[in-house]
């Protein structure tokens, strides 16, 4: 079990990590890179801090008993299923691996139940023996015992490493990664407290929570305090947001899997479990859910109304409504533009506006979604709004606070803190932010498009279809950014003129 201790940079840990992605190359799919590299470096990482705790523990007192029983006190670690039995292996490497995962689990079944996944470790034609050795040999050269590479580190790489694969894995990437430097902003617009209850009800890899977590903790606050809780449809992402709490030193959170909207898994008292931070990404406009369930909803969720089939988002924004604490619930979700505006939802739009729950709505650039160019919005509701701000939502025209870095877009630490300033000010800037009043907005039909309260251009274009269309084409020559928010405004504008008798498009 010794093993010489390295130090490694962030640089050095991040390229021997993505290093062992690289030996998979051509035997499976980029996507499936995550369900066979997190739970090896998983695995060696519960190796090395158990071995660094017998260590330290035998070194203490002499006691091989004691000190087997105080390195399992993080996490126990079955005899015969360690790393270095599986390393050790003369054949059925697969085999061996599954076996010491599944002893791991049964020994840690509150925490780490269904933690390594379900890859396919023994199938030979897919990952040969000779793959997963040169895997485990790969991960053998360097300790990642907490001496060698504390938590923060740790976490940060293989946050790295999610990103990593969400930039390989093509159409998978929305599943289970959201843009980091988004989710920070929308961590800091919460502004979570030690001691409060954080949930995200479509969890991914868990990106949000840590983010609530650090935020905590850069502040100062007893991060060890906060109730972590999330819900994920796909096991295998679930386990990954699992292996990322632990790596980022949690141990105390609950995880777990199923259909948030049909299989809510957080209830006490026979009622969904409340909480004061809710963060969210929810999948946008799903067609497959059980609407008809909806309409009789056991949860009391429906309290907006049916979402149509075609289209779930506010079926999501109505479970995380209920979800939120009577007196000091918060939440940010992440949607697409057509939340704001689409006729079809017009009818529940507009009494969540009656409700005064919603406090801003954020308008930010395109290519914030994986592999898409749609134009991304954050909403933040509060179910007790500060006495100034009742009756008031601000929104907020951030589509010019982005960079930008090959096919991806990000906000820079400059454009959080506009953001920020103009979120806690609370106050007209012109064109970048508007506080609107409840009546301005329902007279308008409930329509929350941010160009009908922050115009990107003089209002006299706009009348006919032709000054329209015009309107936008020119605007999309100067400024290409807005193009996919103003072909969405368009769509709502040719919805008025059809409702209005002025066009028959």
């Amino acid at each position: 079990m010794n093993q010489v201790r390295h130090e490694l940079s962030q640089r050095a840990l991040e390229s021997y990590l993505w290093g062992a992605a690289n030996l998979l190359r051509g035997l499976v799919d980029a996507g499936d890179y995550k369900q066979f590299i997190f739970p090896l470096l998983f695995f060696k990482r519960l190796s090395d801090v158990w071995d660094e705790d017998y260590k330290n523990a035998l070194d203490a007192t002499f006691d091989e008993g004691f000190a087997r029983d105080t390195a399992n006190d993080r996490f126990a670690v079955p005899e015969g299923a360690h790393w270095s039995d599986v390393r050790a292996a003369p054949s059925e490497v697969g085999r061996a691996l599954v076996n010491a995962f599944r002893a791991i689990e049964g020994a840690n079944t509150e925490r780490l139940a269904g933690v390594f996944g379900s890859a396919p470790w023994t199938d030979k034609a897919q990952v040969p023996d000779a793959t997963i050795k040169n895997l485990i040999e790969h991960f053998s050269q360097h300790s990642l015992s907490l001496a060698s590479v504390p938590e923060d580190e740790l976490g940060d790489a293989y946050e790295f490493l999610i990103k990593e694969f969400a930039d390989d894995s093509g159409h998978t990437a929305q599943e289970f990664y959201t843009n980091r430097t988004l989710v920070h902003l929308m961590t800091r617009m919460l502004d979570p407290r030690a001691g409060e209850r954080i949930y995200d009800p479509t969890v991914g890899t868990g990106g949000m929570l840590i983010s609530a977590l650090a935020d905590v903790h850069r502040r100062g606050g007893e991060a060890r305090t906060l109730g972590l809780y999330g819900q994920e449809l796909i096991h295998t992402t679930a386990s990954i947001a699992r292996m990322n709490l632990v790596l980022h030193g949690v141990e105390d959170f609950f995880i777990e899997t199923g259909n948030t909207l049909s299989a809510p898994a957080f209830v006490e008292h026979s009622r969904l479990m409340t909480f004061n931070v809710i963060l969210a990404n929810p999948p946008y406009s799903i067609k497959k859910w059980n609407r008809e369930a909806w309409q009789s909803d056991p949860w009391g969720r429906n309290v907006l109304g049916t979402p149509p089939q075609g289209c779930a988002d506010y079926a999501f924004f109505q479970h995380i409504l209920a979800s939120l604490d009577p007196e000091t619930g918060r939440c940010a979700i992440l949607f697409p533009h057509g939340v704001l505006f689409r006729k079809k939802e017009a009818r529940m739009r507009r009494r969540l506006i009656e409700l005064d729950l919603i406090e801003c709505v954020l308008g930010l650039g395109p290519n914030l979604f994986y592999n898409s160019p749609m134009e991304a919005c954050v909403v933040i509701c509060r179910t007790r709004k500060p006495r100034e701000r009742r009756d008031r939502i601000l929104v907020i025209d951030g589509i010019q606070e982005i960079a930008r870095e090959g096919a991806q877009s990000f906000l820079k630490q400059e454009h959080q803190e506009r953001i920020l300033r103009a979120y806690r000010a609370f106050d007209d800037e012109p064109g970048f932010s508007k506080v609107v009043t409840q009546t301005e907005v329902l007279a308008r039909g409930g329509s929350l498009s941010i160009p009908l309260y922050l115009p990107p251009v003089p209002r006299e274009a706009v009348g006919t279809l032709d000054g329209t269309l015009d309107m936008l084409w020119d605007h999309f020559e100067a400024s290409g950014p807005g193009f996919w928010r103003h072909m969405t405004a368009l769509g709502d504008k040719l919805d008025s003129m059809v409702e209005e008798g002025t066009t028959d498009a």
